[in-house]
């Protein structure tokens, strides 16, 4: 439908599905529904000025902990867009059963237009303003690389935690992501296209499901 936002496809795509899943009356609507959403408009002094950023955080499942969830770094991020990909991902994990709530991140930059010391100060800030409200710790929300982020700015936002919390054992557990270095896995870098490689592989296997698609008529 013309003028629908991510979150409304989103939510439409949930109430199709939900209608085949029988629960008692509201539950739907709890599910569907962020539990919370953190908005964040923060200053960092740069290049002579005061610049502000907003950020965001969305906690759209807490059902399980830690929430776990991807921060990225988009001129076009906004709060509809964070607890869309929050949904889904809250979605993805029922259905392979992991155990995990979800929370999704954002903070609406264009990395390009930054110095790397520039972008490191800002993830600094960002991080202090997640940890101060709860939104990010070892414990109950850790985020991941997004789309504009990457193992770097993960390192930055553990080590932002540690300072802040410095008690904390189990402080670099706050992030996941990071590079081997620090504490990372290996195969995290490319996990999300070997997944794809992975997705396409089965699909091209089973006949039925290529045929309903429609894209052998296509060839």
């Amino acid at each position: 439908m013309a003028g629908q936002s991510f979150l409304d496809d989103v939510n439409n795509q949930f109430d199709e599905a939900a209608r085949f899943v029988p629960m008692q009356d509201g539950l739907a609507e709890k599910i569907r529904v962020c539990n919370a959403t953190y908005v964040t408009r923060f200053g960092v002094r740069l290049r002579g000025r005061m610049e502000t950023f907003t950020g965001w955080r969305a906690l759209h499942s807490s059902h399980f902990t830690p929430a776990k969830g991807g921060i990225r770094y988009s001129p076009t991020a906004d709060q509809e867009e964070v607890e869309a990909l929050a949904a889904l991902m809250t979605y993805k994990c029922a259905l392979m059963n992991l155990p995990f709530g979800v929370s999704k991140g954002a903070l609406r930059i264009d990395p390009s237009q930054w110095e790397r010391h520039e972008l490191e100060r800002i993830t600094r800030r960002f991080t202090q303003e997640l940890a101060r409200h709860n939104f990010f710790g070892p414990s109950q929300n850790v985020p991941a690389p997004d789309m504009g982020t990457n193992e770097t700015t993960m390192v930055w936002m553990a080590d932002e935690y540690r300072r802040w919390s410095p008690n904390d054992i189990n402080a670099l557990a706050c992030v996941t992501g990071k590079p081997l270095a620090a504490g990372g896995i290996e195969g995290r870098i490319e996990a999300t296209g070997r997944g794809v490689q992975y997705a396409l592989r089965e699909f091209f296997r089973h006949e039925d499901d290529l045929a309903r698609s429609g894209l052998l008529r296509r060839w």
